[in-house]
């Protein structure tokens, strides 16, 4: 099964900072890449903080100066109200980076948890190599219905259960697993719905399957002892 790394979705080419970079250089930066952060990074390249649009001072002639449109005031940055005019003085530290082998599911988390938007990759040295933000990692689960459907049908049942194509059928809606069918024993059943939750992408299994009685297990099919209709058909899981 494909466990997609962060680095496979990071950015190599980092937009960084000195310690030293003016506040101004820091603005400039931002506007010019189109990016809400960036990493600042020592003279050996291993990375100290980063500093987000939020750190940074209001530019004069913005909506906070006294000729542009009022609005209640916000509280500054604490790099900011202390005068900061250096990316060294306004940066948020330390940083939360993250390793190129991570899992991008791993580094979401981190992400979650620590209420951060981006997070600098670093090597076993701990020098900055690249940068995955937000939007990078949300790619991953946002992938498509029919390339989730595939890996499924292919990695999960066919590949690691040994599963033939015809006994059971993957379909997949907004990242929704479906599975219908007949696997061979009754353990394969949790097996396969854990397998598939795996798989990037899934936000949930439904389980329409059934193990076959020709194991040397009691039957649980519409004559077994389960009543009429045997065991029950399906679970849901999610």
């Amino acid at each position: 099964m494909q466990h997609r790394t962060v680095a496979e979705v990071m950015t190599w080419e980092v937009v960084q900072a000195r310690p030293d970079t003016p506040a101004e250089e820091l603005v400039r930066l931002l506007d010019v890449h189109g990016i809400s952060g960036l990493p600042v990074v020592d003279g050996d390249d291993k990375v100290m903080g980063v500093v987000s649009r939020t750190d940074l001072p209001a530019p004069a002639g913005g909506p906070d100066a006294p000729d542009g449109p009022s609005r209640p005031a916000s509280r500054p940055p604490a790099g900011a109200a202390a005068g900061g005019t250096t990316a060294g003085e306004v940066m948020t530290t330390p940083a939360v980076t993250v390793h190129p082998e991570h899992r991008v599911e791993d580094a979401a988390r981190i992400m979650q948890r620590r209420h951060v938007d981006r997070l600098p990759v670093v090597d076993e040295e701990d020098r900055l190599i690249g940068i995955t933000t937000r939007r990078d990692l949300l790619r991953v689960f946002l992938r498509p219905d029919e390339q989730i459907r595939a890996e499924v049908a292919g990695e999960v049942l066919g590949r690691a259960l040994g599963v033939p194509p015809d006994d059971v059928r993957v379909s997949v809606r907004d990242g929704l697993v479906t599975l219908r069918g007949t696997l061979v024993h009754e353990d394969d059943i949790p097996a396969a719905i854990g397998l598939t939750w795996r798989v990037d992408g899934v936000v949930g299994v439904v389980s329409r399957l059934v193990a076959r009685a020709d194991d040397g297990c009691t039957p649980r099919g519409p004559d077994g002892p389960n009543g009429p209709h045997g065991g029950p058909l399906g679970r849901t899981w999610g």
